[in-house]
């Protein structure tokens, strides 16, 4: 349940971030509010590291396969496409093609067993999910 709660405050707080970002953007420029997003971030993680458990940086070169490790540069880019999706579409809209992108790509991952997780079988009822979501966009669109 506590996973739940986690995954509904991850999902709040990306929009909330888009939408601080959006706004940035405006004044900076995207690639100096992107970059203020990703050095904030490290500051706050550097922080985080020095009050808990501290375990060694050096782990990371331990870490297979090294692609794992591309991470970070994908977070750029997905810094990126949510404040121009949002520029151009506003939050609601923007959000929603997120999530649905996020949901069948997280499936599709689960499906094939890419990246190291553990494959799934197809479920229909999941797929059905994935379609009443993506009718939900449409609606949600609708004028």
């Amino acid at each position: 349940m506590i996973g739940f709660f986690i995954a509904l405050i991850s999902g709040a707080l990306m929009s909330i971030q888009g939408v601080f970002n959006t706004q940035v953007t405006k004044t900076s420029g995207i690639w100096v509010a992107n970059a203020f997003v990703q050095l904030t971030a490290l500051l706050v993680c550097l922080g985080a590291w020095l009050v808990t458990d501290r375990q060694s940086f050096g782990a990371l070169l331990r870490v297979e396969p090294k692609y794992m490790l591309l991470g970070g540069v994908i977070g750029a880019f997905i810094t990126y496409t949510v404040i121009k999706g949002m520029e151009m579409l506003g939050p609601a809209k923007a959000v929603m093609l997120i999530v649905i992108a996020q949901l069948i790509v997280a499936y599709v991952i689960e499906l094939l067993g890419w990246f190291g997780v553990e494959k799934q079988s197809l479920e229909w009822r999941k797929v059905l999910g994935m379609l009443i979501a993506v009718a939900g966009v449409v609606i949600f669109k609708w004028k």
